[in-house]
């Protein structure tokens, strides 16, 4: 079956994040950011019903000085967004900064519900929230900047374990399981295991430092070193990490390379995905999927598709158990893109991106790739009909 899409324009609204909250509705967090473009930073709320429909039934605009929404994640049943949106300078010089921001839907409407603040910051620091993890269950929230990380209890944003500091390991991604919580930063998977869920918040009120003595550290039980790639290539990045929504024993692991420094013209910055086992933590099938990095990664929620997103401005679906490619969107749009999420009915993707539009994809269940075999036999096919009209051509030049 042919995959439909189409590009929906969206005049001065720079896409940075996405996150579906039932399958026909998607909220979008975009704008200009801290900077002084003139263009608002805003929650959008759209329903889309497939490649050509797109109908805006609310906005939520953000303070003055705000920045964009940069990260975003959905619990679907309660209909509530959690955003990373860094507050004004105003704010960060008196030293808040509540860029873990909790919003609702109801009858239609965006509204606030709750802030924390998980990132310190001073005016001209360039970290933001960029990770909006939930785990599964919908109970576990991590939210992290560049190095720093906060585990929150769901929905009251209340700390769930003490902070996790990176150090010089940039921070890029992190995942849930059943038993394991793992980050993924420049060169290592940290693997943790999953604490408990239990909402302080319920608890009797305590100090500042009574809440830090009483929280848990995060239990390191495995770090996984970065694979060594096909190629020549001077080093590699993870960059996205999901696990497989029906095996918790399949990690899926994005990893950018790094290309070797060269005087002539420079190399390609590939990207690779691989399949890691959580059980053993030993890394599998690995194949390149693009030759230039991934900048954003989904799996649909039937543990079918893999999408990428790709800094040649190409959208891509895999096949989750073979990697083999389904869909290739070339020009998905005129820059990289930012967002892209499957809806839970696994039937659309979005994207989006800073070139002020999004792409909507109709996902067919029966997306295949087609196979060397069924390749073989079309091939035979006409080889047969070819040999037919040709035989029959001889044999009417023969009785004339």
């Amino acid at each position: 079956m042919r995959t439909k899409h189409a590009s929906h324009p969206l005049p001065a609204f720079p896409v940075y994040s996405c996150a579906f909250v039932s399958p026909n509705e998607v909220v979008l967090g975009g704008g200009g950011g801290q900077s002084r473009s003139g263009i608002k930073n805003k929650l959008r709320l759209y329903r889309v019903d497939d490649e050509k429909s797109l109908e805006l039934l609310d906005e939520f605009e953000l303070d003055k000085g705000e920045d964009a929404p940069m990260s975003m994640a959905a619990h679907v049943d309660s209909r509530r967004i959690i955003c990373g949106v860094n507050s004004s300078e105003e704010s960060l010089k008196s030293g808040e900064n509540q860029n873990c921001r909790l919003f609702g839907i109801k009858e239609g409407k965006l509204s606030s519900i709750e802030t924390r603040n998980t990132l310190s910051l001073k005016p001209g620091d360039d970290d933001f929230q960029k990770v909006s993890s939930l785990s599964p269950d919908g109970s576990l929230l991590a939210v992290a900047g560049n190095r720093d990380l906060s585990l929150l209890n769901f929905p009251s944003l209340s700390p769930a374990a003490s902070p996790l500091n990176t150090a010089k390991e940039d921070i890029y991604d992190a995942a849930f399981s059943s038993s394991y919580f793992v980050v993924a930063t420049t060169v290592h998977l940290l693997v943790y295991s999953r604490p408990p869920s239990k909402d302080l918040s319920e608890s009797p009120k305590k100090t500042g430092k009574q809440k830090a003595s009483s929280l848990a550290e995060l239990e390191l039980v495995k770090t996984i070193d970065r694979p060594t790639l096909p190629g020549k290539d001077a080093g590699s990045s993870f960059r996205a990490i999901r696990f497989h929504p029906g095996d918790d024993k399949t990690l899926y692991a994005i990893i950018n390379s790094v290309p070797p420094r060269t005087r002539t013209k420079s190399s390609p910055r590939r990207a690779f995905i691989c399949k890691i086992n959580t059980e053993t933590w030993q890394v599998g099938k690995i194949r390149k999927i693009s030759d230039q990095g991934v900048t954003c990664f989904d799996i649909s929620p039937n543990g079918k598709f893999l999408a990428f997103g790709s800094a040649n401005y190409t959208v891509g679906i895999l096949d989750s158990k073979t990697f083999a490619p389904l869909l290739t969107i070339l020009k998905a749009h005129d820059f990289p893109p930012t967002a892209l999420r499957f809806n839970p009915a696994s039937n659309l993707l979005v994207s989006g991106s800073v070139d002020n539009s999004i792409r909507v994809v109709t996902v067919p269940d029966n997306l295949t790739a087609a196979s060397w075999s069924s390749w073989i036999i079309v091939l035979v096919t006409l080889l047969v009909i070819l040999f037919a009209i040709l035989a029959q051509q001889m044999h009417q030049s023969y009785m004339s």
